[in-house]
């Protein structure tokens, strides 16, 4: 049992002052008995104090309902069924040490995942799931309409989070195509969040494949056209040198846009580009509300029920009652 407002309860303090104040002036009745007796026959002989108390009984007792009632008591549980509308949402991720770059500022995961957060923040009953990817792709958030929890997650994400490098794009395709594939509804859509360099190169087919089964899929290239060097961090967050390739030249990495467009043609959805310029997260949440939603995420889920009304119910009648008992004492004509 639980109250929506409990400091209410403190108002039992003046009850109780009331109360003792009541027993207290009894008590002194008591103690002159004789000069409180004459002077109530003589100005109030004809005052019934049985119904009189039995009256303050009665208003006392409503005083305590109310309270009660007014304090919110809940307890006990409901069901009740909840639905929203929106649509499945899965983001793929890229955690490539590519995405340390800073032709993008700060850096090509940093901007990511803040147009990624204004994004999540952005939603409306959607759920939303996330995939993190680099040689390897690995299912990092299941579906949920908990965004304070997925952007939780989100700002955990860096480079370091698997250990096999690469960019396997199409792993992490197959990954989200699987995770919605369970669900026969439609509406579907899956957010490709990398700089592009995908090192098996059948991506295309699975959007295509994507699409065959009612899943849309967009791509938002992360970097500039004339690309940057990749930064080696360490553990502690310095930069320790740039990375080389195995004849010992510096690397410099490349938005691929082409593989990225091709992808999203393939996969019936649109191409972002997040630059240094603007909010970039607005053109795919609009992407996003303008596809058809349906309704998700159905559950039923208990909560405490409101039991204030038998209490307030009840404080109206004693409350009644105590005003139309009679203090007064009614003389019969034969006694007059």
């Amino acid at each position: 049992m639980t109250f929506n407002n409990i400091w209410l309860l403190f108002l039992f303090v003046p009850m109780i002052l009331l109360v003792v104040t009541e027993i207290y002036g009894d008590k002194k009745d008591q103690i002159f008995p004789n000069a409180i007796s004459r002077i109530k026959e003589h100005n109030y002989g004809r005052f019934n104090y049985d119904k009189h108390r039995l009256k303050f009984i009665l208003f006392m007792s409503g005083f305590f309902c109310l309270i009660l009632s007014a304090a919110g008591p809940q307890f006990g549980t409901k069901i009740r069924k909840v639905e929203r509308q929106g649509v499945d949402l899965v983001i793929a991720f890229d955690t490539s040490i590519s995405m340390d770059a800073q032709d993008i500022k700060p850096s090509r995961i940093e901007k990511a995942k803040f147009e990624i957060s204004k994004l999540i923040q952005g939603l409306r009953g959607d759920r939303v799931s996330m995939i993190v990817f680099a040689g390897t792709s690995h299912l990092y958030l299941p579906l949920t309409t908990d965004y304070e929890a997925a952007l939780l997650f989100l700002h955990a994400i860096d480079t370091r989070m698997i250990p096999n490098q690469g960019t396997s794009i199409s792993s992490a395709m197959k990954k989200a195509i699987d995770l919605v594939s369970k669900d026969d509804d439609k509406y579907k859509v899956v957010l490709l969040v990398t700089d592009g360099e995908d090192h098996e190169g059948d991506a295309i087919a699975l959007a295509k494949k994507a699409l065959s089964m009612g899943i849309e899929i967009h791509t938002i290239g992360i970097g500039s056209n004339t690309g940057s060097l990749i930064p080696i961090v360490s553990q502690n967050g310095n930069q320790i040198e740039y990375k080389r390739d195995n004849s010992g030249k510096l690397i410099t990495s490349i938005l691929n846009k082409n593989i990225l467009k091709d992808i999203a043609s393939a996969g019936n959805g649109k191409f972002f580009h997040f630059s240094n310029n603007g909010q970039n997260h607005t053109d795919v949440n609009k992407a996003i509300d303008s596809m058809e939603k349906r309704a998700i995420n159905s559950h039923e889920y208990s909560e405490y029920e409101e039991r204030y009304q038998p209490l307030a119910f009840v404080s109206f009648l004693l409350f009644t009652i105590s005003l139309i008992v009679p203090t007064r004492i009614r003389y019969v004509e034969n006694d007059l």
